[in-house]
C-alpha cells in the first residue's frame, strides 16, 4: 500500500506541518507577486521569478518553471492570476517526473536473494546518522531485518550516536573502535548480513570534505571491499542533505557526487526552515531522485518523497 493510503490522512498532514514554514514564506511572496493583477503578464512572471529563486528553487530551475508558464501563457492567450498557482504546481510536478525524481511507494526494497546494501554519504551536521536510525526503524516497521555499519570511524561520536540509534530501533550495529579502517568495517557488516540473512544493510560513512580526493579514495575503497561480499553492492548511495542550508546544499550535492556516484537524496529538516524549495532544485539540477524527505522529529517524520504531495503542500 503506498505512502498516502491507509494512513494517508496523517502523513498528509504531517506533510503540511513539516512544510508550514517554507508554505508560508510562498504564499506571502507569490500573493505580492499578483497583488493587483488579473492577468499573467511578463511583470507578474518576474515578480514569480524571483519568488522562486528567493524560495531557494535556484536560477537555473527558476528559468526552466518561468519558461514553461511562459508557453503556457503563449498558448492559452489569456491566463487570469487565478489560475497561476494551479499551473505552477503542474509545470513543478511535471519537472520533478521528467527529472528521474520517481515515486516510492514506500518502505520496500527489490526482491533479491542477499542484502540489500545501502551506502549513506554527506557531510557532519546534516542529520545523517539520524536518518540512518529512522530508515531503520521504517525498513523494521516494513518487516525487514535490519543490520547497521558505524564506517564513520574519524569521529567516536559517529559511532555512540549511531549505536544509541541502533538500541532506540532495536537493530543489531557492527562496530569498531574509532580510527579503524571504515572499510574494515563495511566489509565487516556486510558479510554478517549476508551470513545472517538480514535484508537490508546501512553503512554510515564520514562526512568530510575538506579533501575531496581522500573522501573519493575512501569511498572507492569502502566499495570495493562491499563486492569483495556482494558483487554488486552498494545497491543505493544515499546523500543525505540539510534542507535548511538552502543553497549551501546544493554546494555539498556537487562535491558529493563529484566523489562518488549518487544514486538517491535524502533532504532533512525542513520543518525548521522557510527553504524546501532546495528540493526542486536540487532534484532538477543533479537529475538524481529525492527518495526521503525528514519534516520533524518523530520516527515517522522520515518520509517517502512524493512529488505530486510534495508540490501540493508546498503551495496550496
Amino acid at each position: 500500500m503506498g505512502i498516502f493510503g491507509f494512513f494517508g490522512k496523517e502523513k498528509k498532514e504531517d506533510l503540511n506541518k513539516g512544510l508550514e514554514k517554507t508554505r508560508e514564506s510562498v504564499f506571502s511572496k507569490l500573493s505580492r507577486a499578483i497583488v493587483g493583477k488579473s492577468k499573467v503578464d511578463d511583470e507578474v512572471l518576474d515578480n514569480l521569478e524571483e519568488v522562486l529563486i528567493t524560495s531557494d528553487v535556484g536560477v537555473e530551475t527558476t528559468l526552466k518553471i518561468i519558461q514553461r508558464i511562459e508557453e503556457r501563457v503563449s498558448k492559452d492567450k489569456y491566463l487570469g492570476t487565478a489560475e497561476l498557482n494551479k499551473i505552477l504546481r503542474e509545470e513543478i510536478v511535471a519537472l520533478l517526473e521528467e527529472n528521474n525524481s520517481a515515486d516510492v511507494s514506500d518502505f520496500d526494497l527489490p526482491e533479491r536473494n542477499e542484502p540489500y546494501v545501502i551506502m549513506v554519504v554527506g557531510v557532519n551536521g546534516v542529520g545523517k546518522t539520524t536518518t540512518i536510525g529512522k530508515l531503520a526503524y521504517n525498513f523494521k516497521k516494513a518487516g525487514k531485518s535490519v543490520l547497521l555499519g558505524a564506517a564513520d570511524t574519524f569521529r567516536a561520536a559517529a559511532i555512540d550516536q549511531l549505536q544509541i540509534w541502533a538500541d532506540r530501533v532495536d537493530v543489531p550495529l557492527v562496530r569498531q573502535k574509532m580510527g579503524a579502517d571504515p572499510a574494515s568495517v563495511a566489509y565487516d557488516t556486510v558479510a554478517s548480513a549476508k551470513a545472517t540473512g538480514a535484508d537490508v544493510v546501512i553503512i554510515d560513512t564520514a562526512g568530510r570534505l575538506h579533501n575531496k580526493i581522500n573522501l573519493m579514495n575512501e569511498l572507492s575503497k569502502i566499495k570495493k571491499v562491499m563486492q569483495k561480499v556482494i558483487p554488486d553492492a552498494p545497491h543505493e548511495v544515499l546523500l543525505i542533505l540539510d534542507g535548511s542550508t538552502g543553497q549551501n546544499a546544493f554546494e555539498q550535492a556537487k562535491q558529493f557526487t563529484k566523489a562518488t556516484d549518487v544514486t538517491a537524496l535524502a533532504l532533512t529538516k525542513l520543518d525548521g526552515t522557510a527553504k524546501g524549495g532546495v528540493v526542486i532544485g536540487i532534484s532538477d539540477q543533479f537529475k538524481i531522485p529525492v527518495k526521503y524527505i525528514g519534516i520533524g522529529e518523530k520516527l515517522t517524520d522520515l518520509q517517502i518523497f512524493n512529488r505530486k504531495e510534495f508540490v501540493d503542500s508546498l503551495f496550496s
